[in-house]
């Protein structure tokens, strides 16, 4: 299942445009595939999808992964799970709060079992110890990270539209939906991934390690320079671009992933990066609900275009 065809009728893509991409004659736009679904939006269902199927066939009736206390991963795999009658478990990376975050607090209410582990715990979780004091029970890697993700995300890229363009960005987290996406990319295509987390130069290592071994990819690079000091981190000028953005077209982005991967974009229209005649397709992964966990009035646009269902 990935995803349903009446998921599929959700996305489309948008255009981009503005004086400087025109005096370039570069086309941009942005795959909406926030649109899926308000819960299992973005990336998430094609990355979760493999593993809940491995998970029904097997007749697993329970799954694990991780996430923090604002992940999308954990929110989207809560609602898949109960969608499909299985028991959930959640482990949370830090101590458990005073007072829960909308996140986990939703998660809970779908039905997923939430466990806390402090930060090297957490980090230093071995696979073989989990699996005995869970049984019976699909383990899914953080952020969906594994070839099963991978091999969910790469039908991003046989979405209508798609093949249209020769540069592909997207946001870039453990690399599972990168992984996916150079995968299977044409021999026009380009990908450009946006990390988000700061120093995270590990990063190319760990999605070679989700691509075929017999094929070397060359078709990929990775940015570092737009993370604002880390995973999760925000400053004044990420909301200035975050509404900016908005302003001009409508468009929502979180504050984690997307927000960085248009500030990225802007910066390299800026550099004069892109040459004269490119095709740039933003990929707007999802993870909209991020948004709630911030201040009122940072955004102009939180609030309004997220819904739980």
């Amino acid at each position: 299942m990935i995803p349903s065809t009446d998921m599929y009728q959700n996305i489309h893509i948008e255009k981009i445009s503005d004086a400087r991409l025109e005096q370039k004659e570069v086309l941009a736009g942005m795959l909406r595939l926030d649109m899926i679904h308000p819960v299992v939006s973005g990336n998430k269902i094609f990355k979760l999808s493999p593993y809940l199927n491995i998970a029904a066939e097997s007749g697993t009736k329970q799954i694990l992964t991780f996430g923090g206390p604002y992940s999308n991963h954990l929110h989207a795999t809560a609602y898949e799970a109960k969608q499909r009658g299985m028991s959930c478990v959640g482990l949370v990376k830090g101590k458990p709060p005073l007072q829960l975050s909308i996140t986990l607090e939703e998660c809970l209410q779908m039905g997923m079992k939430l466990r806390f582990l402090e930060g090297q715990q957490f980090d230093n979780i071995d696979a073989s110890t989990l699996a005995a004091a869970y049984p019976n029970t699909l383990i899914i890697p953080h952020g969906g990270y594994g070839r099963s993700g991978a091999i969910g995300a790469s039908e991003i890229m046989n979405l209508p539209g798609v093949g249209e363009y020769n540069i592909i960005m997207a946001a870039c987290g453990t690399g599972t939906m990168g992984a996916g996406l150079i995968s299977v990319a044409k021999d026009h295509q380009k990908i450009i991934l946006i990390s988000v987390l700061k120093n995270n130069h590990s990063i190319t290592e760990e999605i070679n390690a989700l691509l075929p071994e017999e094929t070397r990819f060359t078709n990929y690079t990775v940015e570092h320079r737009f993370h604002l000091g880390g995973y999760a981190k925000k400053n004044n000028e990420l909301f200035s671009c975050m509404n900016g953005f908005y302003s001009r077209y409508s468009i929502p982005t979180d504050f984690v992933y997307t927000g960085k991967l248009v500030f990225a974009f802007e910066q390299l229209i800026a550099e004069d990066f892109f040459s004269r005649g490119s095709k740039i397709l933003l990929i707007h992964s999802g993870g909209l609900q991020g948004n709630r966990s911030l201040i009122s009035g940072e955004l102009n646009f939180a609030g309004k275009d997220y819904l739980c269902c």
